[in-house]
């Protein structure tokens, strides 16, 4: 099994509040940095997003890919990669647990590359990925913009 990279952050919102931001895929260039575009390609029976197409601009990895979701509950979420130009693996997820008046956000992630890199590098670039997620993430949320899920519907 590959390694995979793991960090987790609290945000001072609802759990539900911290995944109306995740789920709502529209607006990830709003506070990601990293992903540039964002497009839900399909949604399952409850409209949450089940394919979405990322286009990725974090330095050394610039990449047009989609991600297959999976909804456990209402406060887990996990990916894989379905296609890419640049990459071999991208799996990863959010999962949230309510601690006092917050939530814990933990986000694991793999990723591999079709060109050759050094363990330590990948690792280096999912941790940079991570940790800018969480701070992203943890900033729009607390800043009250949180999203709804609801503008994340794929094209006809």
């Amino acid at each position: 099994m590959a390694e995979h990279t793991s960090s987790s952050i609290t945000i001072e919102a609802a759990p539900a509040d911290v995944m109306g931001v995740i789920a709502d895929f529209a607006r990830y260039p709003e506070w990601t940095g990293e992903v540039k575009e964002a497009e839900v390609l399909s949604t399952d029976a409850e409209n949450r997003a089940e394919r979405v197409r990322l286009v990725l601009d974090a330095g050394a990895i610039k990449d047009d890919h989609t991600l297959e979701y999976t909804w456990t509950g209402e406060n887990q979420v996990s990916w894989t990669l379905v296609k890419s130009q640049m990459l071999r693996d991208l799996d990863g997820s959010y999962i949230l647990a309510p601690v006092g008046g917050g939530t814990e956000v933990t986000y694991r992630l793999t990723v591999d590359v079709k060109i050759p890199m050094l363990g330590m590098i990948k690792r280096k670039a999912e941790k940079v990925i991570i940790d800018r997620a969480l701070a992203g993430l943890k900033k729009r949320v607390e800043s009250g913009a949180a999203g709804t899920g609801a503008s994340s519907k794929p094209k006809d």
